[in-house]
Order: structure tokens, then C-alpha cells, then sequence
């Protein structure tokens, strides 16, 4: 039976193909029966991605050749290169999107970063004040203290001079 497929050649990571008419028994890229035309997936600038003989091709399926799935598509585009052009365009879009989608994370993941960072240096804020107003608090219980041990201090002396005093007074009254 006679296929109608692709043969690779080309280098390493820069596939060529050829349309090929051959034998289904044969390898992929071993001989064949005719080179209908050939596909250049990386064709650059003003070379010419895709080239194919209609005639044969016509030829070879009245007598009977099956086409493969991807020579269907390539025959396809051949007819029509705008379908070529609205997959482009479509995979510019998907592409966009999903730029779009990762800017937009980046985005939130920025702004969680900036709250997050606010939110501790608002805490560290609320901290600083914290320990201020419990120095102030220790400063003026320590204050309190030394006002309480004055006037302890002093309580003795004014109770030894009253206590003169009223001894004093009782000795007069005598």
C-alpha cells in the first residue's frame, strides 16, 4: 500500500521534512517512490515553509495512496495559508494571556509582600511605644517607691520629734 507522509531530514533541532509518496512498509526516512513537496517548520525571514506538487498529489490518491494525518493539515494550509495565520494569532493570544496572568500574580505577590511588610513595621512601631510606656511606667513606680522611702525616713524623725515634744509638754505640764 502507498502512503503519503513525511520523511525528516535536516540537522540536529532544525528538522526539514519531505512529502513523500512511499511504500507503508518502508521506514520513515528511507526510500521512497516520489517527493511530492517538502515542509520547513523553522523557516525564517523569506524562506518557504511549505511546497507541494497538487498534481501528484491528485495522482497518487486516485491511485489509491493514503495521506497521513499531519500531510492532511499541511495539504490544508497549502489551499488556504490563512489558517496558518488565525493559528498564529490564536497562539499570540494564548501567549498574551498568559503573560498577562503571570504579570497579574506578580502583581498580588508584590502587594501581599508590601501589606506584610507594613503590617511589621507597624507591629515593631506598636512595640517601640509599648516598651516606652513601660519604661515610663518603671520610671514612675521607681518614683513612687523613692517618695515612699523619703517619706518612710522621714515619718521616723517627725514621730521622734513629736514624741519629744509631747514628752516635753507633759514635763512642763507637770
Amino acid at each position: 500500500m502507498v502512503k503519503v507522509r513525511l520523511a525528516r531530514g535536516g540537522a540536529k533541532k532544525k528538522p526539514f521534512y519531505s512529502i513523500v509518496a512511499t511504500d507503508s512498509r518502508k521506514r520513515r526516512d528511507s526510500g521512497y517512490i516520489e517527493r511530492i513537496g517538502y515542509f520547513n517548520p523553522v523557516a525564517r525571514g523569506q524562506e518557504v515553509r511549505l511546497s507541494l506538487e497538487e498534481d501528484r498529489l491528485d495522482y497518487w490518491v486516485s491511485q489509491g495512496a493514503q495521506i497521513s494525518d499531519r500531510v492532511k493539515q499541511l495539504v490544508k494550509e497549502y489551499k488556504d495559508p490563512s489558517i496558518r495565520d488565525k493559528r498564529i494569532a490564536a497562539q499570540e493570544a494564548k501567549a498574551k494571556a498568559v503573560e498577562a496572568k503571570l504579570a497579574a500574580e506578580a502583581k498580588a505577590k508584590a502587594d501581599e509582600e508590601a501589606k506584610a511588610e507594613k503590617e511589621a513595621k507597624a507591629a515593631e512601631e506598636a512595640e517601640a511605644k509599648a516598651a516606652e510606656e513601660a519604661e515610663a511606667k518603671a520610671a514612675a513606680e521607681a518614683k513612687a517607691a523613692e517618695e515612699a522611702q523619703a517619706q518612710e525616713a522621714e515619718e521616723p524623725e517627725a514621730e521622734a520629734a513629736k514624741a519629744e515634744e509631747t514628752t516635753k509638754e507633759e514635763k512642763a505640764a507637770e
